[in-house]
This record gives structure tokens, C-alpha cells and sequence, in this order.
């Protein structure tokens, strides 16, 4: 059985790549964007909306669990944003992104 391309695609997501998966019509999905809207300016991510509906097997997958929430391959939130929460998860990974790149250029230069 191989990989669903979005599988592929969240497995190689960078650590400041966020992805929502929502459909159109949910109000939760509409809140969940204008909760994240700010953030996503504030650390400078980048945000990949997916539409479950267009898509049989994320529509099994993620159904009524909208909207979900991915920081890189990792899901962060289901149903509702914590935005305290979020803010921290994003400074994480962040922080992270940078000190992995520290060491990419140490390695370099050794």
C-alpha cells in the first residue's frame, strides 16, 4: 500500500509549515483561520490549506475532526485553536528550525 501524497507531503513540511485541513462551510474551520492568521504572520509561517472534501481518503481520514491543525508532520489541534497553546508550539518550532540550521552550518564549516 503506498503513502497518500499528502502523507509524503506533511512527512518533508518544514518545521514552520503549518497545514489545516477544513472544509468550506465549517465555522470552526473559519475561526480556527482567523485565530491562526496572526501567528503565521508573527513567526513567519506559511500556511497550506487543505480542502478534505476534495479528497476521498482525507475526508475518511480527518471527517467531522475538523478543522485539524499541523505544525510540520506534527499535529497540533483539532476542533478548536488554543491560541496561548499555538503561540508557544510555533516559538518551539521556531527555535528548533534555528538551532537545527546552527548545526547544518557548523557541520560545514568543521
Amino acid at each position: 500500500m503506498s503513502e497518500h501524497t499528502e502523507d509524503l507531503r506533511l512527512a518533508g513540511a518544514g518545521a514552520l509549515e503549518v497545514t489545516l485541513y477544513s472544509r468550506p462551510g465549517c465555522h470552526l474551520c473559519e475561526a480556527a483561520k482567523a485565530a491562526i492568521h496572526p501567528l503565521l504572520e508573527e513567526f513567519g509561517a506559511t500556511l497550506h490549506e487543505i480542502n478534505i472534501d476534495g479528497d476521498p481518503v482525507l475526508t475518511e481520514r480527518y471527517g467531522w475532526d475538523i478543522p485539524v491543525l499541523f505544525i510540520g508532520a506534527r499535529k497540533v489541534a483539532k476542533h478548536r485553536i488554543n491560541v496561548r497553546q499555538l503561540r508557544r508550539q510555533l516559538k518551539e518550532a521556531k527555535e528548533n528550525a534555528g538551532q537545527a540550521h546552527l548545526v547544518m552550518v557548523r557541520k560545514k564549516g568543521a
